[in-house]
């Protein structure tokens, strides 16, 4: 028997996947997404974890780190690059649980998911570009 995560998308893979979510942007936001730094790894780091008092790392797909741009000051520079991390191993285990869902989607949705972060969009927003909830 073979070990699923070998035979698994790899980091490259899901980073494509990701990227292919910001093509599916209304256009007037794909700009500003591809200006984000895309990180895509196996597993957040334990201190990522720590910081947000999470126990399990199987429970973070996706983590955005910067300042929204709702809450930003154009005239200040930004202390470090917005950033979104996909987490490969945990959005995995998800696509894997919930049976019901294509894995490109899935990364869709975490994508989607952390832009509204940067963004700052609401639940209401988020469903007019990622119609998840359906």
């Amino acid at each position: 028997m073979s070990d699923p995560d070998l035979t698994a998308p790899d980091l490259d893979s899901f980073y494509r996947m990701a990227l292919a979510a910001i093509d599916q942007l209304p256009p007037g936001f794909q700009s500003a997404a591809r200006a984000v730094i895309l990180q895509v790894e196996d597993m957040p780091q334990q201190d990522v974890l720590r910081d947000l008092d999470i126990d399990d790392p199987m429970d973070l797909t996706g983590l955005y780190d910067g300042i929204p741009m709702t809450e930003k000051c154009f005239a200040d520079p930004a202390p470090w690059p917005d950033t979104i991390w996909l987490f490969r191993k945990p959005i995995l285990a998800e696509w894997r649980d919930r049976g019901n869902v294509g894995l490109a989607d899935l990364v869709t949705h975490v994508m989607v998911h952390e832009l509204a972060h940067h963004f700052g969009w609401s639940d209401a927003d988020i469903a007019t570009v990622d119609r998840w909830w359906e």
